[in-house]
């Protein structure tokens, strides 16, 4: 079965990229099978927001469907606080690992540091095109690290993989000729700066707080800068180091809050709607800003809270479910995060609502990254 499926899961992956895969990734795929990578136990979409569970041994045919398909599959949770399970390992989709394979770039003899085994497939995938003794990857869970190294065994490819917060490289096999990461970062860790030859490819996923979207393909300066721009695909777990537990009524809502009030003409879903390329420019433009949209909210039809990572500034932006040329606004703390979001909107239209592959990010030694938009071709 596996040949067969393989060669469907080519065909689907082709029709996401517009074009046959190339040649060399087709045999990495073919000599790297999926499903030696996934647990006998997967978690599928159930249609209604949630997952439920897909058993090798109770339903097979379903569980090898799911193994050669051009899905993501959650492979494991994590326990929260309050009771719920939220995603915290996942198989990512195969026509998105080719993509970033192909934004890499790389040739064999080249060495490479991946942020995030996970199962171990896209390790093993890079082990088959650098040579496993080029190829150093890091995961931050240790069950999912032994687990990893299992799986890459028996699939004959066995790169070095190590227990470690992939925050900060690994400097023992430094410098990398790339540095690939299969979780999301807001900023750019300066280790992986540091640890990247000049010239070098960095490919990460993007993450603002405002919006999960984009791939970063970032060369290494001989500065110690890195110089980039954002491919219109990616949207992946953040890097646990960077990501921030605030909850908008256990942290940032409080009594005694008087908020200033006024109105607004845009839109909400203007800028947290369909609009990714929107919803990017403006998270890119406003550091730890986060949105959420609730329609049970009191006295209104529909609520778009804004609030901050520090948990010390809010907003509000009420639709009254009859008319659409005004809004009725709310804004708490030291930042006026609606302010910040009306000017960050008319700097995107003023650049001509610039598409994600326009934006260029160059990403300081520190990390810091700053924002500029290509001129449209014509």
């Amino acid at each position: 079965m596996p040949e067969a499926a393989i060669g469907g899961l080519l065909e689907q992956i082709a029709d996401q990229l517009g074009s046959p895969v190339p040649a060399h990734l087709q045999a990495a795929l073919r000599a790297v099978p999926r499903h030696l990578f996934l647990p006998s136990t997967l978690w599928l979409r159930d249609g209604a927001g949630g997952y439920e569970p897909c058993d090798r041994e109770r339903d097979p045919d379903r569980w090898w469907r799911a193994a050669y398909s051009d899905i993501p599959l959650v492979t494991q949770f994590a326990q929260l606080p309050d009771g719920d399970r939220v995603p915290s390992s996942s198989a990512s989709m195969p026509s998105m690992v080719v993509r970033m394979l192909m934004a890499l770039n790389g040739r064999r003899g080249q060495r490479v540091l991946e942020i995030g085994t996970g199962t171990g497939f896209n390790a093993a995938l890079l082990s088959y095109l650098f040579g496993a003794g080029n190829v150093t990857s890091l995961d931050v869970d240790p069950g999912l690290t032994r687990e990893a190294q299992r799986a890459l065994k028996a699939s004959g490819q066995q790169p070095e993989v190590f227990c470690a917060d992939g925050a900060g490289g690994w400097p023992p096999a430094a410098p990398y000729d790339a540095v690939i990461s299969t979780c999301s970062v807001r900023t750019v860790p300066p280790s992986w700066l540091e640890q990247t030859a000049s010239g070098g490819r960095i490919v990460t996923p993007w993450d603002t707080s405002w919006c999960n979207y984009g791939t970063l393909i970032a060369t290494k300066q001989a500065d110690g800068t890195a110089e980039g721009s954002l491919a219109p695909y990616g949207s992946f777990m953040l890097m646990r180091a960077q990501q921030v537990d605030v909850e908008l009524r256990r942290d940032v809502l409080r009594d005694g809050q008087t908020p200033e009030r006024s109105t607004t003409d845009l839109s909400p879903w203007s800028v947290a709607g369909n609009d990714l390329d929107a919803q990017l420019f403006v998270g890119l433009h406003m550091p730890g800003a986060w949105h959420s949209w609730d329609t049970e909210a009191e006295g209104t039809h529909t609520r778009l809270w804004l609030a901050d990572d520090q948990a010390t500034s809010w907003a509000s932006v009420d639709y009254d479910g009859r008319q659409m040329s005004t809004f009725a606004v709310a804004q708490y703390g030291a930042r006026k995060l609606w302010d910040e979001v009306v000017e960050a909107y008319e700097q995107y239209v003023a650049a001509g609502r610039p598409r994600i592959d326009r934006l260029r990010l160059s990403v300081s030694a520190d990390g810091r990254t700053t924002v500029s938009a290509r001129q449209r071709r014509t």
